[in-house]
Protein backbone atom coordinates (compact mmCIF):
# COMPACT_ATOMS: atom_id res chain seq x y z
CA UNK A 1 0.00 0.00 0.00
CA UNK A 2 1.24 3.49 -0.83
CA UNK A 3 2.03 5.13 2.52
CA UNK A 4 1.88 8.63 1.06
CA UNK A 5 -1.56 7.96 -0.38
CA UNK A 6 -2.68 6.66 3.00
CA UNK A 7 -1.44 9.77 4.77
CA UNK A 8 -3.18 12.00 2.22
CA UNK A 9 -6.49 10.13 2.51
CA UNK A 10 -9.41 12.42 3.24
CA UNK A 11 -12.60 11.41 5.02
CA UNK A 12 -15.58 10.52 2.87
CA UNK A 13 -18.64 12.51 3.93
CA UNK A 14 -22.24 11.60 3.17
CA UNK A 15 -24.91 14.02 4.38
CA UNK A 16 -28.58 13.25 4.89
CA UNK A 17 -30.87 16.30 4.91
CA UNK A 18 -34.37 15.54 6.24
CA UNK A 19 -36.93 18.30 5.58
CA UNK A 20 -40.01 17.44 7.62
CA UNK A 21 -43.60 18.51 7.05
CA UNK A 22 -43.51 20.83 10.08
CA UNK A 23 -40.79 22.90 8.38
CA UNK A 24 -37.76 21.81 10.37
CA UNK A 25 -34.67 20.40 8.72
CA UNK A 26 -32.42 17.84 10.38
CA UNK A 27 -28.95 17.22 8.96
CA UNK A 28 -26.87 14.14 9.74
CA UNK A 29 -23.35 13.80 8.37
CA UNK A 30 -21.60 10.44 8.23
CA UNK A 31 -17.83 10.89 8.02
CA UNK A 32 -15.98 7.73 6.99
CA UNK A 33 -12.32 6.84 7.14
CA UNK A 34 -11.33 6.36 3.50
CA UNK A 35 -9.28 3.23 4.20
CA UNK A 36 -11.31 1.33 6.83
CA UNK A 37 -14.74 2.80 5.95
CA UNK A 38 -15.57 3.03 9.65
CA UNK A 39 -17.39 6.09 10.94
CA UNK A 40 -15.05 8.66 12.43
CA UNK A 41 -15.66 9.72 16.04
CA UNK A 42 -18.10 12.56 16.57
CA UNK A 43 -17.99 15.29 19.18
CA UNK A 44 -18.51 13.63 22.58
CA UNK A 45 -22.01 14.11 23.99
CA UNK A 46 -23.83 12.58 26.96
CA UNK A 47 -25.10 9.18 25.88
CA UNK A 48 -28.45 7.77 27.00
CA UNK A 49 -28.65 4.67 29.15
CA UNK A 50 -30.06 2.55 26.32
CA UNK A 51 -26.73 2.79 24.44
CA UNK A 52 -25.01 0.63 27.06
CA UNK A 53 -23.90 -2.68 25.58
CA UNK A 54 -25.75 -4.67 28.23
CA UNK A 55 -29.07 -2.89 27.54
CA UNK A 56 -30.95 -5.52 25.50
CA UNK A 57 -27.64 -6.72 24.07
CA UNK A 58 -27.96 -8.70 20.83
CA UNK A 59 -28.15 -12.43 21.51
CA UNK A 60 -25.18 -13.17 19.24
CA UNK A 61 -23.10 -10.09 20.10
CA UNK A 62 -19.39 -11.04 20.38
CA UNK A 63 -18.45 -7.88 22.31
CA UNK A 64 -17.45 -8.08 25.97
CA UNK A 65 -19.02 -5.44 28.27
CA UNK A 66 -15.74 -5.28 30.20
CA UNK A 67 -14.03 -3.96 27.08
CA UNK A 68 -16.95 -2.23 25.32
CA UNK A 69 -19.20 -0.26 27.63
CA UNK A 70 -21.45 0.91 24.77
CA UNK A 71 -23.09 -0.73 21.80
CA UNK A 72 -21.33 0.89 18.80
CA UNK A 73 -24.50 0.87 16.72
CA UNK A 74 -26.61 2.41 19.48
CA UNK A 75 -24.01 5.14 20.00
CA UNK A 76 -23.96 6.02 16.30
CA UNK A 77 -27.75 6.18 16.12
CA UNK A 78 -28.46 7.86 19.46
CA UNK A 79 -28.83 11.39 18.02
CA UNK A 80 -31.11 10.14 15.24
CA UNK A 81 -33.33 8.42 17.81
CA UNK A 82 -33.48 11.59 19.88
CA UNK A 83 -34.46 13.77 16.90
CA UNK A 84 -36.96 11.39 15.28
CA UNK A 85 -38.49 9.70 18.32
CA UNK A 86 -41.81 11.48 17.79
CA UNK A 87 -42.13 10.96 14.02
CA UNK A 88 -44.67 8.56 12.52
CA UNK A 89 -43.73 6.06 9.80
CA UNK A 90 -45.81 7.38 6.94
CA UNK A 91 -45.16 11.09 7.47
CA UNK A 92 -43.85 12.48 4.20
CA UNK A 93 -40.61 14.40 4.06
CA UNK A 94 -38.09 15.69 1.54
CA UNK A 95 -34.84 13.78 1.61
CA UNK A 96 -31.63 15.06 0.09
CA UNK A 97 -28.49 12.92 0.21
CA UNK A 98 -25.19 14.62 -0.60
CA UNK A 99 -22.23 12.39 -1.33
CA UNK A 100 -18.81 12.83 -2.91
CA UNK A 101 -20.07 12.05 -6.41
CA UNK A 102 -23.69 13.18 -6.53
CA UNK A 103 -26.74 14.67 -4.82
CA UNK A 104 -29.97 12.69 -4.70
CA UNK A 105 -33.29 14.20 -3.61
CA UNK A 106 -36.68 12.59 -3.30
CA UNK A 107 -39.98 12.97 -1.51
CA UNK A 108 -40.60 9.82 0.51
CA UNK A 109 -41.89 8.48 3.82
CA UNK A 110 -40.07 8.92 7.11
CA UNK A 111 -39.58 5.20 7.58
CA UNK A 112 -38.00 4.76 4.15
CA UNK A 113 -35.71 7.77 4.51
CA UNK A 114 -34.64 6.74 8.01
CA UNK A 115 -34.13 3.16 6.89
CA UNK A 116 -31.77 4.30 4.14
CA UNK A 117 -29.72 6.35 6.60
CA UNK A 118 -29.71 3.61 9.23
CA UNK A 119 -28.47 1.09 6.69
CA UNK A 120 -25.46 3.31 5.98
CA UNK A 121 -24.74 3.79 9.68
CA UNK A 122 -25.14 0.11 10.48
CA UNK A 123 -22.50 -0.93 7.97
CA UNK A 124 -19.98 1.60 9.25
CA UNK A 125 -20.83 1.73 12.97
CA UNK A 126 -18.29 -0.80 14.21
CA UNK A 127 -20.80 -3.58 14.89
CA UNK A 128 -18.74 -6.76 14.27
CA UNK A 129 -21.56 -8.50 12.42
CA UNK A 130 -22.01 -5.67 9.92
CA UNK A 131 -18.43 -4.80 8.93
CA UNK A 132 -18.69 -6.98 5.81
CA UNK A 133 -21.04 -4.39 4.29
CA UNK A 134 -18.57 -1.53 4.32
CA UNK A 135 -17.82 -1.83 0.57
CA UNK A 136 -21.51 -1.16 -0.07
CA UNK A 137 -21.27 1.89 2.19
CA UNK A 138 -18.37 3.20 0.08
CA UNK A 139 -20.68 3.15 -2.94
CA UNK A 140 -23.79 4.03 -0.99
CA UNK A 141 -27.05 4.11 -2.92
CA UNK A 142 -29.76 5.83 -0.94
CA UNK A 143 -33.35 4.57 -1.11
CA UNK A 144 -32.33 1.48 -3.09
CA UNK A 145 -35.06 -1.05 -3.86
CA UNK A 146 -34.94 -4.82 -3.38
CA UNK A 147 -33.53 -5.67 -6.82
CA UNK A 148 -30.83 -3.01 -6.53
CA UNK A 149 -29.90 -4.30 -3.09
CA UNK A 150 -29.64 -7.89 -4.32
CA UNK A 151 -27.42 -6.82 -7.22
CA UNK A 152 -25.16 -4.69 -5.04
CA UNK A 153 -24.87 -7.29 -2.26
CA UNK A 154 -24.12 -10.16 -4.66
CA UNK A 155 -21.62 -8.06 -6.61
CA UNK A 156 -19.86 -7.01 -3.41
CA UNK A 157 -19.70 -10.59 -2.13
CA UNK A 158 -18.40 -12.06 -5.39
CA UNK A 159 -15.76 -9.32 -5.73
CA UNK A 160 -14.63 -10.21 -2.20
CA UNK A 161 -14.29 -13.83 -3.34
CA UNK A 162 -12.11 -12.68 -6.24
CA UNK A 163 -9.79 -10.87 -3.82
CA UNK A 164 -9.68 -13.96 -1.61
CA UNK A 165 -8.88 -16.14 -4.64
CA UNK A 166 -5.97 -13.98 -5.82
CA UNK A 167 -4.67 -14.01 -2.23
CA UNK A 168 -4.61 -17.80 -2.23
CA UNK A 169 -7.64 -18.25 0.03
CA UNK A 170 -10.66 -20.46 -0.73
CA UNK A 171 -13.38 -18.58 -2.62
CA UNK A 172 -17.12 -19.16 -2.34
CA UNK A 173 -19.06 -18.84 -5.60
CA UNK A 174 -22.20 -20.49 -4.21
CA UNK A 175 -23.26 -17.35 -2.26
CA UNK A 176 -23.78 -19.48 0.83
CA UNK A 177 -21.55 -17.12 2.79
CA UNK A 178 -23.71 -14.17 1.74
CA UNK A 179 -26.80 -15.96 3.03
CA UNK A 180 -25.01 -16.59 6.33
CA UNK A 181 -24.07 -12.90 6.57
CA UNK A 182 -27.70 -11.89 6.20
CA UNK A 183 -28.73 -14.33 8.92
CA UNK A 184 -26.57 -12.28 11.27
CA UNK A 185 -28.04 -9.04 9.91
CA UNK A 186 -31.53 -10.33 10.66
CA UNK A 187 -30.55 -11.07 14.25
CA UNK A 188 -29.03 -7.59 14.68
CA UNK A 189 -32.16 -5.96 13.25
CA UNK A 190 -34.47 -7.98 15.47
CA UNK A 191 -32.56 -7.32 18.67
CA UNK A 192 -31.89 -3.66 17.90
CA UNK A 193 -35.60 -3.08 17.29
CA UNK A 194 -36.25 -4.54 20.75
CA UNK A 195 -33.64 -2.19 22.20
CA UNK A 196 -35.44 0.78 20.62
CA UNK A 197 -38.86 -0.39 21.84
CA UNK A 198 -37.55 -0.73 25.39
CA UNK A 199 -35.83 2.66 25.25
CA UNK A 200 -38.76 4.56 23.70
CA UNK A 201 -42.11 2.89 24.44
CA UNK A 202 -44.17 5.52 22.58
CA UNK A 203 -46.67 5.52 19.74
CA UNK A 204 -44.37 7.21 17.20
CA UNK A 205 -43.08 4.34 15.09
CA UNK A 206 -40.90 5.69 12.27
CA UNK A 207 -37.63 4.46 13.76
CA UNK A 208 -38.94 1.00 14.63
CA UNK A 209 -40.51 0.56 11.22
CA UNK A 210 -37.33 1.79 9.53
CA UNK A 211 -35.57 -1.17 11.13
CA UNK A 212 -38.45 -3.42 10.07
CA UNK A 213 -38.04 -2.23 6.46
CA UNK A 214 -34.32 -2.98 6.61
CA UNK A 215 -35.04 -6.37 8.11
CA UNK A 216 -37.48 -7.22 5.33
CA UNK A 217 -34.54 -6.94 2.93
CA UNK A 218 -32.38 -9.07 5.22
CA UNK A 219 -35.02 -11.79 5.42
CA UNK A 220 -35.98 -11.77 1.74
CA UNK A 221 -32.48 -11.70 0.32
CA UNK A 222 -31.42 -15.24 1.37
CA UNK A 223 -34.72 -16.59 0.05
CA UNK A 224 -34.65 -14.75 -3.25
CA UNK A 225 -31.01 -14.10 -4.08
CA UNK A 226 -30.72 -16.93 -6.61
CA UNK A 227 -34.16 -16.29 -8.07
CA UNK A 228 -33.45 -12.57 -8.36
CA UNK A 229 -30.06 -13.21 -9.95
CA UNK A 230 -31.67 -15.54 -12.50
CA UNK A 231 -33.98 -12.68 -13.48
CA UNK A 232 -30.91 -10.52 -14.11
CA UNK A 233 -29.05 -13.15 -16.15
CA UNK A 234 -30.19 -11.78 -19.50
CA UNK A 235 -28.23 -8.58 -18.84
CA UNK A 236 -25.02 -10.61 -19.05
CA UNK A 237 -25.80 -12.34 -22.35
CA UNK A 238 -22.82 -10.75 -24.16
CA UNK A 239 -20.45 -12.54 -21.78
CA UNK A 240 -21.77 -15.90 -22.96
CA UNK A 241 -21.39 -15.02 -26.65
CA UNK A 242 -18.10 -13.13 -26.75
CA UNK A 243 -14.98 -13.37 -24.64
CA UNK A 244 -14.09 -9.88 -23.34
Amino acid sequence: MDLAATLDAQPITIEYHFRLADGRTEVFAVRLDEMSMEMLPEEPTPLPEWTRLTFRQCAHCPLNPAEHARCPLAVRLSRLVMQFGSVMSHEELELEVRGPERIISQKTTAQRALGSFMGLVMATSGCPHLTFFRPMARFHLSLSNHEETVYRAASMYLLAQYYKHVSGQPADLSLEGLVHMYDHVHQVNTDFAERLRAAHPVDADALINAVVVLDSFAQLLPLSVRRSLVRLRHLFAPFFVHQP
